[in-house]
């Protein structure tokens, strides 16, 4: 399969059915938000590390969470219950990001959120097309994640905690949030034992594409959440 080199000329993409087995679809072109909400819309993300190019991926089989299949374990529906955390939303997105390129736990050494990715997605937040939920305790912001919203569907980015529970808070209010909004799928992109726990599940790059593109067909809840 080749890897594609974008033009900063325009916003197309190839077909996200050429990505090679790993995922990886193209390389170069830039974050500008037409870019990356062309991306979304066409079943393709950023992710890189310092000191590479671009790369943009769309991997086969792709992580997903339908919101009406959910699952909380006992121990966080109590945590709900007890109010532990105020989830709010678009309060904070930057210091949400700030705290996702901060995380660090098992296998997670660096971080994939450069600068140049940071400002990118602050610029989609402002034009009301990235959004953050948020745990906050104390008046601290402890935990949350943020992520892209376009049609019924939402395109989540990262998480990150600073006390127990605090982003499966953030991430459980946000899908009971998300189903009120009638929202059809929540992408995970790539497997994570937390999001398995959640009832996330994998699909194939055509199921997930054709799911896409029926969601895309919904009205963008564009502008603040809060």
């Amino acid at each position: 399969m080749p890897v594609y080199l974008l033009s900063h000329r325009d916003h197309t993409f190839p077909p996200a059915e050429d990505a090679d087995p790993n995922g990886l679809l193209a390389v170069g072109g830039d974050l500008r938000p037409e870019r990356l909400l062309r991306a979304y819309a066409s079943g393709i993300f950023p992710w890189y590390s310092e000191g590479l190019p671009i790369l943009w991926h769309s991997p086969d089989p792709r992580f997903v969470l339908d919101p009406r299949r959910v699952h909380l374990s006992r121990s966080l529906r109590k945590t709900l219950r007890r109010a532990v955390y105020e989830v709010r939303y678009d309060t904070a997105f930057a210091e949400v990001v700030d705290g996702c390129a901060r995380q660090r736990g098992p296998g997670r050494e660096g971080t994939w959120i450069t600068q140049e990715m940071r400002d990118a997605y602050v610029a989609l937040h402002r034009q009301g097309f990235a959004h953050s939920a948020e745990s906050w305790r104390g008046g601290r912001l402890q935990g949350g994640l943020y992520g892209v919203s376009l049609g019924s569907i939402f395109f989540g980015e990262s998480m990150f905690t600073r006390a127990p529970d605090a982003s499966k808070v953030a991430f459980a209010t946000l899908v009971a949030r998300l189903m009120d909004w009638r929202f059809t799928l929540i992408d995970c992109q790539v497997e994570t034992a937390n999001l398995t726990r959640f009832g996330a599940e994998a699909w194939t790059r055509e199921r997930y594409l054709a799911a896409l593109e029926r969601a895309l067909q919904d009205r963008t809840r564009r502008g603040s959440w809060a």
